[in-house]
């Protein structure tokens, strides 16, 4: 049976689970607001990071005792020692609450303030007056959405290079290696796999760098801009050294927010990544469906390529594989879509002073950051690792495509090999034996000017 303990907040006595680390505020919320997911736990981490750096800045400015100082940073290094599933044990509330982030704040604040307790008996901390001295859930919550989703881009990027250097493998192997092109799906003009491959690497290149250059967007940190960004109740020079803390604490160069009131009122920083994001992921279906198709068969599809056999495909057909990595991949980028116009809406949202849906746009961004380092991982090296070429299916369907005669036209001219390719079309002959039929060009002639590697525009080897 639980037991229960009473505490007081500003509307009067709440029960609390007897070992619940929260406090009032914490446990009105749980109640109130009991649907959704929960706060990330990188948004605790990086609250918690917040109130060690703001306890110490306000020790040195002398806003805070000393012994209060060392106690709440004590207790936050206790609750970061722990791993995610134990920490989130005692910070139990949903990203659907107030659009502030209060609760979740308060929570950090009610926790920090039960640790202390146990750690130092004989140093009270009051989680108002002193856990968030200096500071108001309108600016600390905020400063952790751009902590949190600067530290969650790292995995982002990191799985983006993985990707880029297993297709640029892919791109070296068969940089020689012909086949058909294809343009709105039908034949095109030849090209090598290895320069197909070498389209995706660039598309991801890109991607890559439209991240770390917009990246630096969410390094500006409002803390110190309190209630409506004027910095009620700080000292001039705290959120400069509560930054330059935290800078030092991720290794991340965090600068205080050009504008307070901005930092408070929009998100057009988070908004613009997470567009880096979107592209990302528009760009990762696009690579994902071109190997599934390439791939599809064995036998009654394009099969120029094979995927690895990490599972079995059905539960019915056996011997089925099927390209499952791409699914989960293509399946996270909907949602990171759908995520895209969540954050979309939500960053202009909330009136005057401040941005009410800050909980649901860091809620999203993370989620995204977090599918697209997880499925990109799968991708990269559960399927495209393994991705193997069926060079003869090339081959074969190279000579029989009809769009090589792209390169009789400067010798014969358009009409006339338009000519040739329709007769070939028609007799359901091979391209040489009509342009032999239509007499406009030699056997010689036919297998000097038509050579697929050529029209590569990459040299034959000696």
């Amino acid at each position: 049976m639980t037991t229960f303990r009473e505490e007081s907040d500003t509307l009067g006595p709440v029960q609390i689970p007897a070992t619940a680390l929260w406090g009032p505020q914490t446990e009105r919320s749980r109640h109130n607001f009991p649907h959704g997911p929960l706060m990330p736990v990188q948004v605790i981490r990086a609250l918690l990071q917040i109130k060690q750096a703001a306890a110490e800045v306000n020790q040195e400015l002398a806003t805070l005792s000393p012994a209060k100082s060392v106690v709440i940073s004590q207790a936050v290094r206790q609750l970061l020692a722990l791993d995610d599933a134990e920490l989130s044990a005692d910070f139990p509330l949903h990203v659907y609450q107030t659009g502030s982030g209060t609760q979740t704040n308060m929570n950090v604040n009610e926790v920090l303030a039960h640790v202390a307790a146990t750690i130092d008996p004989a140093t009270p901390v009051l989680p108002n007056d002193d856990i968030n001295q200096s500071q108001s859930s309108n600016d600390t919550f905020p400063t952790a959405m751009n902590i949190a989703a600067t530290v969650a881009l790292k995995p982002v990027m990191t799985q983006i290079q993985n990707l880029i250097d297993a297709l640029t493998a892919k791109q070296k192997k068969y940089w020689r290696t012909v086949k058909i092109g294809r343009t709105h799906l039908q034949d095109a003009t030849p090209l090598t796999f290895g320069q197909e491959v070498s389209g995706w690497i660039s598309m991801l290149d890109h991607d890559l760098t439209y991240l770390k250059q917009l990246t630096p967007t969410l390094l500006e940190l409002p803390i110190g801009g309190t209630a409506v960004g004027t910095g009620l109740n700080t000292l001039p020079t705290f959120a400069e050294k509560v930054t330059a803390q935290l800078a030092g604490t991720y290794g991340l160069k965090f600068v205080p927010a050009q504008n307070n009131f901005a930092g408070l009122a929009a998100h057009s920083g988070l908004n613009i990544v997470h567009g880096a994001l979107r592209t990302l992921a528009a760009d990762l279906v696009k690579i994902g469906n071109d190997i599934r198709f390439l791939a599809s068969g064995p036998r009654a599809g394009y099969g120029e390529l094979t995927i690895p056999a990490n599972e079995p495909g059905s539960s019915i057909m056996p011997g089925k594989v099927n390209p499952t990595q791409i699914e989960a991949l293509t399946m996270a980028a909907a949602r990171v879509m759908g995520n895209d116009m969540t954050i979309n809406f939500a960053a202009s949202q909330g009136n005057f002073e401040m941005n009410v849906y800050k909980p649901v746009i860091i809620a999203a961004f993370l989620e995204s950051a977090d599918l697209l380092a997880g499925t990109i991982d799968g991708f990269t090296t559960k399927l495209v690792a393994g991705l193997t070429v069926n060079k003869e299916r090339m081959r074969a369907l190279v000579d029989q495509s009809l769009m090589t005669v792209t390169a009789l036209s400067p010798h014969i001219g358009y009409h006339q090999a338009a000519e040739i390719a329709q007769l070939a079309e028609k007799d359901g002959s091979t391209l040489r034996a009509a342009a032999l039929k239509s007499g406009y060009v030699s056997a010689t002639d036919f297998d000097n000017w038509v050579d697929p590697l050529k029209m590569t525009n990459i040299e034959r080897e000696d």
